[in-house]
Order: C-alpha cells, then sequence, then structure tokens
C-alpha cells in the first residue's frame, strides 16, 4: 500500500497548517502533535478529493504506520450483484486473454460498418481506441471539475461557517480565481492559501488567471 502511504495530503490544527506531504509523513505530525497534549482540533484532508481522513493515532508510530499500510477493506461483506446477462463479455477464442469487455449494440450504416472493419484488429478493437484517445484529449474539464469538488469539499468541511463562504463557493465553480480570492480574503491566512493552493494548482489553469 505504498500508494496509500504517499498519497498528498494535509493536516490542519484548528485554521492553522499542521503539515502538508505525504500521507505518511502528515499521520506522524499529526502523531506527534496528539502526543504533545494539542488540545485543538487536528482535521486531515485528502488533497485529491478534499474530504477527511481518519486517522486511529493508537499505539506506536510503528503501529499507527502498520495500520496505514493495511489495504482499505471498503467491500467486506457487501452484496455484488450479478452482473445483467446483456453484459456478457464476448466471445473468447482458445487462448485468448480475457480482455473484460460488456457487449452493447451500436448502430451505424453498412458502409461505417466497413470502414471500422478495414482497420487493424476489426471495428471492436478500434472503437476501443477511439474511445480511449477521446478520454485522454479530453481529460482537462474532467480534471478542473475533479479540483473544483476536492476544492469545496476541503472549504465545506473547514470554512462552511465563515464570511463569503457562499459565495466563496460560487466563484470558484465558476472558475474566477480573482473573485474566489476576494470572497476569502478576511480567512486565516493558511486556509485562504490551501483553498487557492487547492482551486488553482499548476496542472490546472483557470479561464481567469
Amino acid at each position: 500500500m505504498l500508494e496509500y502511504l504517499t498519497k498528498p495530503a494535509t493536516a490542519f490544527q484548528g485554521h492553522r497548517l499542521l503539515r502538508s506531504g505525504p500521507l505518511v509523513e502528515v499521520a506522524l505530525a499529526v502523531k506527534t502533535a496528539n502526543e504533545n497534549d494539542w488540545s485543538g482540533a487536528i482535521l486531515v484532508f485528502d488533497d485529491l478529493t478534499g474530504r477527511q481522513i481518519d486517522l486511529d493515532l493508537r499505539g506506536t508510530k510503528a503501529d499507527m504506520i502498520e495500520r496505514l499500510s493495511r489495504p482499505p477493506q471498503t467491500n467486506i461483506g457487501r452484496y455484488r450483484p450479478r452482473p445483467a446477462k446483456e453484459e456478457v463479455s464476448e466471445s473468447r477464442g482458445r487462448g485468448r486473454p480475457k480482455l473484460g469487455v460488456v457487449a452493447r449494440e451500436v448502430m451505424l450504416l453498412p458502409r461505417q460498418w466497413e470502414w471500422l472493419a478495414s482497420h487493424p484488429g476489426g471495428a471492436s478493437a478500434f472503437l476501443r481506441r477511439l474511445v480511449d484517445d477521446a478520454k485522454r484529449n479530453s481529460g482537462y474539464p474532467e480534471k478542473r471539475g475533479a479540483t473544483q469538488e476536492a476544492t469545496y469539499q476541503f472549504m465545506l468541511a473547514i470554512a462552511g461557517n465563515f464570511p463569503g463562504y457562499e459565495e466563496a463557493t460560487r466563484a470558484l465553480f465558476a472558475d474566477d480565481r480573482r473573485r474566489l480570492a476576494q470572497c476569502i480574503a478576511d480567512w486565516p491566512e493558511d486556509v485562504r492559501a490551501h483553498v487557492m493552493r487547492m482551486a488553482f494548482a499548476p496542472h490546472s489553469q483557470s479561464a481567469q488567471d
């Protein structure tokens, strides 16, 4: 579970930034602060989703890291329905690896089927490549939406009762960097900085920038 231990996270002591970085480092900082009898609330956030992470601080630091290293058990005891009849994988030839594909009806003209079939791998393989290419080329709106949602979740948890919160969320989803900065100008410095960092990280580009 190295990926989980190194996922980006941020911890706040009240409204003051405690630590931001890989989850394991953030967790250790939280453990140290807790052992130093810090009486204020400490909130830990997943920077990719903006949602809070609950840490089990019992035992030693090694105990805590060992627990973090365990795979999340999210589906234990849950009923998993069988796939519908139409979600049957395509027939496989002898020795052909299972692709996990799902059969669906596609309506095309004969000349369109002929054009698809002329490509290497046939119609199905070419359609899959088209879908993958479209997903890669249209990734920015999806990533931008995920970034805004993560920022919103963080704001909701730590600043939901701050002045200007409602207007700030509207500016966030309008992708208006200037307006968002104005709305949160009176918020605690660390909270304000983290909101702007989450909302307009270097990999995302605001239309208002």
